[in-house]
């Protein structure tokens, strides 16, 4: 459920998919690293560009489709001349479980030891580690692969693909 109208997305080919909705916005290399970047609290172009590796005309075509698609706002810093940071929306701020499970899944798989630790720190509570798991909102209990089941929404598909 949105709390607002989603822009309009080019119309996609294959299943209909909010997975592939959301590729279309923030799954590109580029588009991702930003968002990490300003999860990491760098706003300001020549950060970004630093901290991606990205080419200067790449970063500057995803950050502003980014802001087009909502996921990023531009605040102006300074007057003379005119230069902008960038902020995550509530909606860039909503893809933290997305760049947090990329970040689990690459300590896990691709790299011999963890360029960054994500930490907790409850309030009365010591800092720690924190790891991440999936509880279900309505009765509170950890959501395994094997517990999530799949309800096709779509007219026309089941869950091997189109049924006309």
């Amino acid at each position: 459920m949105t709390a607002h109208a989603p822009p309009p997305l080019p119309a996609l080919p294959g299943r209909p998919c909010s997975i592939a909705a959301a590729l279309s916005v923030v799954g590109e290399k580029w588009a991702l690293l930003a968002v990490r970047e300003l999860f990491y609290g760098n706003h300001r172009f020549e950060r970004l560009v630093e901290n991606t590796g990205a080419p200067r005309d790449r970063l500057t075509a995803r950050l502003r489709a980014l802001e087009e698609a909502g996921v990023v706002e531009r605040r102006l810093y300074q007057e003379r001349p005119p230069r902008y940071e960038y902020h995550l929306t509530e909606a860039g701020r909503d893809l933290a479980p997305l760049t947090q499970a990329l970040l689990a899944w690459g300590d896990r798989w691709l790299l011999p030891e963890p360029p960054v630790t994500l930490r907790h720190a409850p309030a009365g509570s010591p800092e720690h580690s924190l790891d991440a798991a999936w509880i279900c909102r309505t009765c509170g209990e950890p959501a395994g692969r094997h517990d999530v089941g799949l309800q096709i929404n779509t007219p026309g598909w089941d869950r091997q693909g189109p049924t006309g």
